[in-house]
């Protein structure tokens, strides 16, 4: 996938080489739900603890940067690109924002609700307890591959 990315948009590959392969959420359920979000074009939003990045030992994206969304079984599906970002706390979240991300009803009262939930669950996961003062990684992208499900970049975004 990310040959053939790469042989039609050297370009941007020439910006950002670097790339990591992932899926979204931290279960099989979770991983294909949110998928399926993004394929539908709903979702163009994610946040992520920066505490996660750092447990990983991955760096917190840039922009410009790409990451290969896996279903559950592993199988690259998309190419995503990061086109904007920035860092804040739980309470920084605003309903556009929410909207973006796409999930549940798409309002920021859901959105906190299952975050908290979220949140509490992963940082459970590693060993922490989740404060709302936490960094959090507040991230937009574009589809950029395949074609068939690419974002328009070209096209004014709200």
């Amino acid at each position: 996938m990310w040959e053939q990315y790469r042989s039609v948009h050297p370009e941007a590959v020439r910006a950002a080489p670097e790339y990591t392969v992932e899926h979204f959420g931290d279960s099989a359920r979770l991983a294909d739900e949110l998928l399926e979000i993004v394929l539908s074009g709903r979702k163009r939003a994610t946040a992520e603890l920066v505490a996660d990045f750092v447990s990983r030992g991955d760096l917190v994206p840039r922009i410009g940067s790409h990451w290969i969304a896996c279903d559950s079984s592993g199988a690259p599906r998309l190419i995503i690109r990061t086109t904007e970002l920035r860092l804040g706390d739980f309470a920084s979240a605003d309903a556009p924002f929410a909207a973006d991300e796409g999930e549940d009803d798409g309002t920021l009262e859901s959105w906190r609700r299952e975050h908290r939930r979220y949140w509490t669950r992963v940082a459970a996961a590693r060993g922490a307890e989740w404060s709302e003062d936490e960094e959090i990684v507040f991230e937009r992208f574009a589809v950029v591959w395949p074609p068939a499900h690419a974002d328009d970049l070209t096209a004014a975004r709200p």
